[in-house]
């Protein structure tokens, strides 16, 4: 029988995420799941495809405090909300939604990535739908790429791992929940899934991306796991 193996929750779009035991769950996913978000100069949002360094950008919460470190810089603490900072438009994919400046974080970043960028918060008036084609009426969404919950099994990763020359850790996918107990893939074919007292709805499977080759222990970018799972995990042109 399936069960949860691990979550993680993901403060800052792009950063390191946390390893939980237990979690909140809001209407847009794991309470605090990237709720912040960086974009550059323009507005628009930056992840590690542009820049893997923000894998080395480690997490830890506090009460309602995060600290921030990173072998480049000193730390920085944030709050785990915040709404005060000047409100301005942020481009996420084709959605454009407004964002609450942080200045000291957006200075950090800034210094971190070596150019202007802002740091910005999600508050709670802001409503970003998650794709009508897919989702139910009210349905909305953090910063995450889509949708509010990415889940993958351990033993996808496992098979995965038995295809490459050097094994990958989970955290090269970002998910939220994790589950054990299953067959490879299992998960591809899942429209309803119930945890504990809370049900959640399987649109889609996940497409991977070029985050999935940057090594978080080193913020090395490489080929793999892309390559090997364009070999058998390739369907519509998309892995």
């Amino acid at each position: 029988m399936p069960v949860v193996s691990a979550l993680y929750v993901y403060p800052i779009k792009s950063c390191r995420g946390i390893r939980v035991s237990e979690w909140g769950v809001a209407e847009r996913g794991f309470v605090a799941d990237r709720r912040w978000m960086i974009v550059d100069a323009a507005g628009q949002f930056v992840t590690q495809r542009e820049a893997p360094e923000l894998s080395q950008v480690r997490i830890a919460l506090e009460g309602d405090r995060m600290h921030l470190t990173t072998p480049k810089l000193p730390g920085l603490v944030l709050p785990r909300s915040f709404d005060s900072g000047a409100e301005r438009s942020v481009q996420i994919w084709d959605d454009t939604t407004q964002g609450a400046e942080h200045p000291e974080g957006s200075a950090w970043f800034s210094s971190y990535l070596g150019s202007p960028h802002a740091l910005v918060y999600m508050p709670d008036r802001s409503q970003r739908a998650v794709n009508p084609a897919r989702a139910q009426a009210g349905d909305i969404v953090g910063f995450a790429d889509a949708y509010p919950f990415l889940l993958i099994s351990e033993a996808s990763l496992a098979d995965l791992n038995t295809r490459l020359e050097v094994p990958i850790t989970m955290e090269r996918f970002r998910p939220n929940i994790v589950i054990s107990g299953t067959e490879p893939y299992a998960e591809d074919s899942y429209a309803h899934v119930r945890i504990g007292e809370i049900s959640f709805r399987g649109p889609k499977r996940c497409d991977r991306c070029v985050m999935t080759t940057v090594d978080p222990d080193t913020g090395q970018r490489g080929r793999e796991p892309l390559r090997t799972l364009a070999k058998y995990r390739l369907e519509d042109q998309q892995i």
